[in-house]
């Protein structure tokens, strides 16, 4: 147990003495009893186990799995992952994989420009919430230039620069690097005392605080059991120990919420005080990415419904009942349960589909769901039955081709609304053959979904919706309006 980690235990230990017991302070001491061996975290070559034996060699270039990661090498060379670098010896093609459903602790997490969560481990990234890893270097180049001096990537935060325009901060050892759109701004990397002065180096995590969520605007930055709030505009820092949290290796502030990830958990806290309330740690595969084979054990309702993962598709089933997909299970709104919504699995009720609904909309009292390019229908009621003659293809059902992103109907009206990218086309359901009638253009580069109810229109992106009154409104107005959060308002969530 190192230095850090016995002082913070030593100091949550004397304010449990001398003042009532800090929040989680169980959850803290059981966290406590890990062994770790560089700030409080607990690393083994950034959590990749290396046996240099034991690999199986085909004839042709050999296979090796290290720690979830697939490698394939050629006939010639090798390429090695060690603390999360990827070497490579010789000249031939290397193919690495890190799954992070394989419970991988993230060295940084922060949104890009767009909004979009980057997740970072090594020499790797993830783009959003389900998707393979990518190498760094194809996005953030100067970052693997000077991995080999500097090492991993400590933290990673996002803030609104004096130009209005969103940057995103890497920091590496004793250096900040600023990017603009995936650019490196001229100047960089700065020394960390120059843009943080009064800030120790070596940080595990920051995470920034706009003003109205902070007092001023800030970031918090987290060493072990300490944590600087850095104002930006004075540069003052003042320093806490938040000794019932859990030491965090990255922080993420997601829908006006604050997270510290360690491990493959995280916890939520307040950012001012570091409160924590409610029932944390959890598990962040249950939460901030898709993981299909993971869970089976897990709250499904609860998991689907507080899930940050996009939505695939939304619709009323006919019976003014919502539904919600996403990968094997759909959410239905259900009155005898207590949340009003209840989790299943895809594959039950729907077992023509199985999976991964690309679109859904209902019209007379008819469900239908649309996949790779196929179009099934399903009679509503207490189990969904697949109409006679489905699944039909889309062109012969609809006069079109995919892939579409939403579809709804409004009401008992026959036009069938149908986005793809950020065009809207209405296709006439009443008449045969079907085909557009109308096209328009989207505020939206990309929807996830979108459903048609008493109150209008909902446009589901990312972890928001939108709501239109009309399908015209939708179609014409250039402003969007305020957006609301998937998870807080529709589903009921606490984070």
């Amino acid at each position: 147990m190192n230095t850090m980690l016995i002082h913070c235990l030593f100091l949550g230990l004397a304010l449990a003495l001398s003042h009532s017991a800090p929040p989680n302070l169980d959850m803290m001491m059981a966290d406590m009893g890990h062994d770790h061996s560089h700030d409080g975290h607990d690393h083994a070559h950034d959590g990749h186990d290396h046996a240099h034996d034991g690999h199986d060699h085909a004839s042709e270039g050999h296979a090796h799995v290290h720690d979830g990661q697939d490698h394939v090498h050629g006939v010639t060379g090798h390429d090695h992952v060690h603390d999360g670098h990827v070497h490579h010896h010789a000249d031939h093609e290397h193919v690495a994989q890190i799954d992070r459903c394989e419970a991988v602790e993230f060295d940084a997490i922060v949104p890009d420009a767009s909004g979009v969560p980057l997740f970072f481990k090594g020499d790797f990234m993830w783009r959003g919430f389900h998707g393979p890893s990518e190498l760094i270097n194809g996005s953030y180049k100067e970052l693997i230039e000077q991995h080999a001096e500097l090492g991993k990537i400590n933290a990673a935060l996002s803030m609104i620069a004096e130009d209005s325009d969103k940057h995103v901060f890497f920091l590496l050892n004793d250096k900040v690097f600023s990017y603009h759109d995936q650019t490196l701004e001229a100047g960089n990397p700065k020394a960390f005392s120059e843009v943080f002065p009064g800030i120790p180096k070596h940080v595990d995590a920051a995470v920034e605080c706009p003003k109205g969520e902070c007092v001023r605007d800030t970031v918090i930055f987290f060493k072990g059991c300490e944590v600087f709030h850095y104002e930006t505009q004075t540069k003052k820092v003042k320093s806490s120990h938040w000794t019932h949290m859990p030491n965090c290796t990255s922080a993420l502030r997601w829908q006006n919420n604050y997270y510290c990830f360690h491990g493959n958990q995280f916890t939520k806290f307040h950012p001012v005080t570091g409160s924590v309330t409610g029932t944390y740690p959890k598990d962040a595969r249950d939460y901030f990415m898709k993981c299909p084979n993971f869970g089976l054990l897990s709250n499904h309702t609860e998991r689907e419904r507080c899930s940050h993962v996009p939505l695939d598709a939304i619709a009323s089933d006919g019976l003014e009942r919502a539904v919600a997909f996403r990968g094997n299970y759909f959410l239905r709104e259900d009155e005898t349960h207590r949340d009003g919504w209840h989790a299943s699995l895809v594959s039950e009720a729907f077992k023509e589909v199985q999976s991964d609904a690309e679109a859904v909309f209902s019209h007379a009292r008819l469900l239908y769901i649309v996949k790779d390019n196929k179009v099934f229908a399903y009679k509503s009621g207490e189990q969904y039955q697949l109409v006679e003659g489905y699944p039909k293809t889309l062109q012969e059902e609809l006069g079109m081709e995919g892939p579409l992103d939403a579809t709804f109907v409004c009401g008992d009206y026959s036009i069938l609304h149908v986005i793809k990218g950020q065009q809207m086309f209405d296709i006439e359901l009443s008449v045969s053959p079907r085909a557009v009638v109308h096209e328009a253009r989207l505020p939206f580069p990309k929807v996830d979904g979108a459903m048609c109810g008493p109150n209008g229109i909902r446009v589901f992106v990312g972890a928001e919706y939108f709501e239109y009154k009309t399908p015209k409104l939708l179609a014409y107005s250039r402003m969007r309006p305020q957006a609301h959060k998937i998870t807080l308002e529709m589903f009921g969530c606490d984070h």
